[in-house]
């Protein structure tokens, strides 16, 4: 995958969740704050008094519009809680940090053995042809009656071994390509398919 590295890690569960986490305890101081300030609202009724017979008179019913004023004189238990949010503000921002460094050293252990494992592997696709060269040649041989079967059967013998060692480096690369892809949060083919 190419492409922006922050964009690569937003993909990861772990990273979305620790953002949120973060998103909500910042939103709390927010709301910790607006406590301090009067809630203002308008209000209206409307109703009538009086004794049964004069209902539906004008001097039975009664109506009221108005503003309506709430407010808790700011006081140390509001202040507390908005200290509160900014700690747990910064707690939330403390784990984002060190789920972001997580990620990244994921992702960088994640390369590196990538990157190993595919070195590993071109070198003994080199070995690989060698010994089918130096097998075929000892075979040659061999019918030519210039080689003994022991040498024959000893170059057919390290080819195959190279060919499972083969084998076994494409299986580590498989391996190591899936948990890079788990490293960076994955799913890129999903969206670039969608996106078309």
């Amino acid at each position: 995958p190419v492409g922006d590295g922050a964009a690569l890690l937003k993909r990861r569960p772990d990273v979305r969740q620790a953002e949120r986490h973060l998103a909500m305890s910042t939103a709390e101081i927010g709301v910790a704050t607006g406590e301090l300030y009067p809630d203002i609202s308008i209000g209206a009724s409307i109703g009538t008094t009086g004794l049964i017979e004069n209902l539906g008179k004008p001097a039975a019913n009664r109506w009221g519009f108005g503003p309506l004023l709430n407010w808790t004189i700011p006081s140390n238990g509001s202040r507390a809680r908005i200290h509160q949010a900014e700690a747990s503000a910064q707690a939330a921002l403390a784990r984002f940090d060190g789920v972001v460094l997580n990620a990244i050293r994921e992702t960088q252990t994640g390369l590196a053995q990538y990157t190993a494992l595919l070195d590993r592997r071109d070198a003994l696709k080199e070995a690989e042809q060698s010994a089918k060269e130096a097998a075929d040649q000892t075979h040659r041989f061999y019918q030519a009656g210039r080689a003994s079967f022991l040498a024959d059967l000893q170059a057919t013998r390290t080819y195959t071994d190279v060919r499972a060692q083969m084998a076994e480096a494409n299986t580590q690369v498989a391996m190591g390509q899936i948990n890079l892809f788990l490293a960076l949060g994955g799913g890129w083919e999903k969206d670039d398919v969608a996106q078309k």
